[in-house]
């Protein structure tokens, strides 16, 4: 899911290592804990696989120096910035950005539309969301369709273990569980509605939510 993420970004603009560690934190959310560990090794992955490439990032021109009214102050100014601008040119000074490739684009919608990664997985469903805007109109409504028929699943096998349950406490967990399915449903059909109205596509649907909140309240 890492790779999925830094292709996700990268499509919008190239990034530095730090940059992209931000932006995966502000994406993905504190609890993912990205970290450099985790990171350099899947951008190298990412670069072997021809999916991104590395573009050094622009070295920022060094400040024009006043005379000092010194010759030897203006010999050591002028000996600082040739030593300077020959850093730069080694690549010692500068920082390494990425960029996504054609491969990576492709790879990127390969890894959105992946059906076994998805599922009833809560976070890979919300990282395919975050980036479902580089999909076609058919293919984010597919998704959602997916994500829909995931949930509907989770709920029913919900409602069956919920029979029989004296504890009350644990009946008030399941209970509570079955509530968040059925809050997930209404807002992934709120979803499935508005694709559907902005892009004037339309495919076979699953049944209504309320079929399962109504047989949830019994």
């Amino acid at each position: 899911m890492l790779e999925l993420a830094v292709l996700g970004l990268l499509k919008d603009q190239p990034l530095h290592g730090y940059e992209l560690k931000k932006r995966l934190g502000e994406t993905l959310g504190f609890l993912w804990g990205v970290s450099y560990g985790s990171l350099y090794p899947a951008l190298r992955r990412l670069e072997r696989a021809g999916a991104i490439a590395s573009v050094p990032a622009a070295a920022p021109a060094p400040a024009p120096s006043l005379p000092t009214g010194s010759i030897t102050g203006d010999l050591a100014a002028a000996r600082l910035r040739t030593v300077a601008g020959r850093l730069s040119a080694s690549g010692r000074r500068t920082r390494k950005a990425y960029e996504i490739t054609p491969v990576g684009e492709a790879m990127l919608i390969e890894l959105l539309l992946d059906d076994d990664a998805h599922g009833d997985d809560e976070k890979a469903f919300a990282l395919r969301l975050a980036f479902c805007g580089h999909l076609e109109p058919e293919q984010r409504l597919a998704l959602l369709l997916r994500r829909r028929a995931a949930l509907a699943e989770r709920l029913a096998r919900q409602l069956r273990a919920r029979g029989g349950r004296d504890d009350r406490y644990t009946r008030s967990l399941m209970e509570h569980r079955t509530k968040s399915t059925q809050r997930d449903l209404e807002w992934v059909d709120e979803l499935i509605a508005a694709e559907r109205a902005a892009t004037g596509v339309d495919s076979p649907a699953a049944a209504p939510g309320a079929i399962e909140k109504e047989e949830a309240s019994t």
